[in-house]
This record gives structure tokens, sequence and C-alpha cells, in this order.
């Protein structure tokens, strides 16, 4: 079968890192580490996992990251090469192991890609994943397959960017009939921002800015509407064909930079905050939003949440930051503003109950508190996987919101 891989070798990598500082094609071309090429299907790992054949596999903001090594090399550990891409996974289950039960061939599913003890068969959980923390579990390189975080970054395991996958029985998700692959390819997405919104719900009182309006930031928005938060809602986007999706997943007002004479004023005084202007530097802002989701992870967009955070704010880190650079660190001294992180997504408490993020969003979905098959706005054969980079590399002209390769 035909699969898209990252290949991990040394050469490859420092081809692409010389070469990607005149053409980003680099990452993504003949000699990178980036490949279609034939593969043969992954095989059941143990009798507890299942084969999936793929019907869509999301295109996630991590991928693109990961194409243009912009990750950090700290991170290889985690994963094993060559490992084939896609962890937004849905599809229908072509072969069970023979300690599955109840799960059936044939059946449509959703799967929850995470590979913590319980995929890896760990027979003592680690006390991340016995509280619910299965995304900061401490066996990611252990257990009956080889390192990765997830399907889609372990060899083993094969990943979405092909046509069959395979995972554990306590990944998969059956789907309703009435939540279609175009609603579930998008769960992981709004998983990664339900996960923060969560563990970090406003007062009904609150002001809550949404730096970027990209799948992320709008799911946010999404995601607070949907667990019935009545907090104002302000959003920065960057396109305006982002600005009206946000508006109209219920965001209360857009600044739109493209639409701006001066967004940074304009944010302000959405915001009630008063600019103030530097000796030398760049703007400053008195007042802002009780809590900022900075869902983008480029170095302006964190200097610009901590900057429009109140003073004794929260700011919580959505965005896949790594070496963020020229970020100033003072208002979070200087405004005792807290900062968080939010990793992917995991076990949840919601209404008091315990579940994990990827079953709450399908509830939310069942339910028809969220709809989110909107949000995938492209879609490409796996063949065409480059284009499929460009397009995801080029929004303003691509207009990409989430796009996905998809399987007949």
């Amino acid at each position: 079968m035909k699969a898209v891989q990252f290949l991990g070798t040394v050469p490859r990598y420092l081809f692409s890192k010389a070469a990607g500082a005149f053409t980003e094609k680099a990452f993504y071309g003949p000699l990178s580490g980036v490949v279609l090429r034939e593969v043969d299907e992954p095989r059941l790992p143990s009798t507890n996992w299942v084969k999936v054949k793929t019907r869509y596999s999301g295109i996630c903001g991590s991928d693109i990251n990961l194409i243009l090594l912009h990750d950090s090399p700290s991170s290889s550990p985690y994963v094993s090469f060559p490992f084939t891409f896609g962890h937004e996974n849905c599809g229908i289950v072509v072969e069970v192991g023979a300690n599955v039960d109840e799960i059936r061939v044939g059946q449509r599913v959703l799967v929850d890609p995470v590979l913590s003890c319980g995929p890896r068969e760990i027979s003592e959980p680690c006390e991340f994943c016995k509280r619910g923390d299965y995304s900061l579990c401490r066996n990611f390189t252990a257990g009956v397959v080889s390192p990765g975080f997830a399907i889609g970054l372990c060899r083993d395991t094969g990943g979405g960017w092909s046509e069959h996958f395979v995972a554990h029985k306590s990944q998969i998700i059956p789907l309703d009939d009435d939540i279609s692959f175009e609603d579930a390819v998008l769960v992981d997405a709004f998983s990664s921002a339900l996960h923060p919104v969560l563990r970090n719900f406003p007062a009904d009182s609150d002001t809550c800015l949404v730096m970027g309006a990209g799948v992320i930031g709008i799911s946010v928005v999404a995601a607070l509407r949907a667990l019935g938060s009545r907090a104002r809602v302000v959003v920065m986007a960057k396109h305006p064909f982002q600005a009206e999706l946000a508006r109209s997943f219920g965001a209360d007002a857009v600044v739109c930079s493209r639409e701006s004479d001066d967004y940074f004023k304009d944010l302000a005084d959405i915001l009630g905050g008063k600019v103030l202007k530097p000796m030398v530097g760049k703007r400053i802002v008195q007042g802002g939003a009780d809590l900022v989701f900075e869902c983008v992870g480029s170095s302006t967009s964190i200097d610009d949440a901590l900057r429009f955070t109140r003073s004794g704010g929260r700011m919580v880190l959505v965005g896949l930051a790594a070496f963020a650079k020229g970020v100033d660190w003072t208002p979070i001294w200087l405004n005792e503003i807290t900062v968080r992180g939010s990793f992917w997504c995991g076990g949840e408490t919601y209404q008091g109950e315990r579940t994990t993020t990827y079953r709450l969003a399908c509830a939310l979905l069942k339910e028809r508190k969220v709809s989110l098959a909107r949000l995938l706005t492209h879609t490409f054969r796996i063949e065409d996987y480059r284009r499929a980079i460009e397009a995801n590399l080029h929004k303003s002209a691509s207009k990409v919101v989430k796009a996905a390769f998809a399987f007949d």
C-alpha cells in the first residue's frame, strides 16, 4: 500500500535544513525525509489490536511543523522511524485480534491515537495514566510497540496517511450513525481546543481572547459555546474567511489583521485596554482580557497574547510553540500573569463524570451541541500529498481551514 512516511535519517534532515533556507520545497521534495512509497500493511502487535481501513486522515499543524523541521530534536527519542504520518483518523474496521470482543469487522470508528500505558499493554500504568493524563504518560518508549507519542509517530502502528493502520482496542470509539466521518475527522483538532477550555473554563463575567482563528482557534470558540459558556469571546484572526467562521461559531467580536490599519489598537479598544508607548520598542497594553487562549504558537502571537492579558489574568499556551524568539516575558512578572500549557487531550471530568476528551467531543456531536464538518474545507488523494502540504503552507491563497486525506 502507499504511505507518506517520515524517514528520520540524518543526511536527509541536514539537507532539508540547509536547502530549506532557500526553498520550502526542500522540506518535502525528493531528497527530503518526507516520501510517498510502497509499504507493507502493519501487523497487529497483539491479540488486543485491530486494523482499520482509513476513510479520512487529517493534516494537523503538528504534521506541518514536523515536515518543516520546526520541532526540537529533543523529541526524537519519543518517535520511531520510519513512521507513517497521520494521527487524526477515522475509518472502518477490517481485522480484529482474537482477544477483541466488543469491536466488529465493518464497524465505523474514530481512533483516539495516544499510545499511553493502556495501548502499550503496560501491566502497571504510570501515575499520569492512572489519573487520566494520558498525554503525559511516562511509557511512550516502552511496551508492545516501538516508541511514539501516538499512532502516526510510531513505526509499528502505521498512520492515517496510508490505506491501513492498527490501533489498540482501548483506542477505538464506535461512531453513532448520526456522526459523519466528516465530523469525526475534526474531533482531534476540536479535542486540542476542548482540553484547554475544560481545564481553564471562564466565568460568565470574563472576557476571553482567542489569538488565532485557524482550526484550533475556531475550535476554542466552538468548545466554549458547546460547553455553555456565556463569557465574552473576542478573536484575533489573520484572514477575512477565518473571521467569518469565528463569528459563525459564536465569537462576539473579531479583529482581522489583514483588514485593520492597526490591529493592536483595534484589539485594545475592544478589550477596553489602553495602549502605552515605551521609550523604545513594542507598545504595551494596560488592561486586556481575563483569559487568553494563544492558538498560533508563533513568537509574535505569544508576545501579543502576553501583552493583551490583564493584570492577574491567565494565558493558556495552546499553539505549538518550539523555539519562540523575541518574546518579552516582562508582562508575566510585571502583571502577575499565570501562564499554562496545554498538550493535546486526555482524561477529563465533565458534569461530575470521568471521560476522555475524544469521547466527550463525540458526545457533544451526538447531542448536537456542536457541528464540525464545515471546518473540513479541503480533501486530497494521498498521491497529491505535496499539493496538500503546499495548501496548508499558503492558507491565504488556498483558504484552508482543515484539510484531510480521503480514501475510498
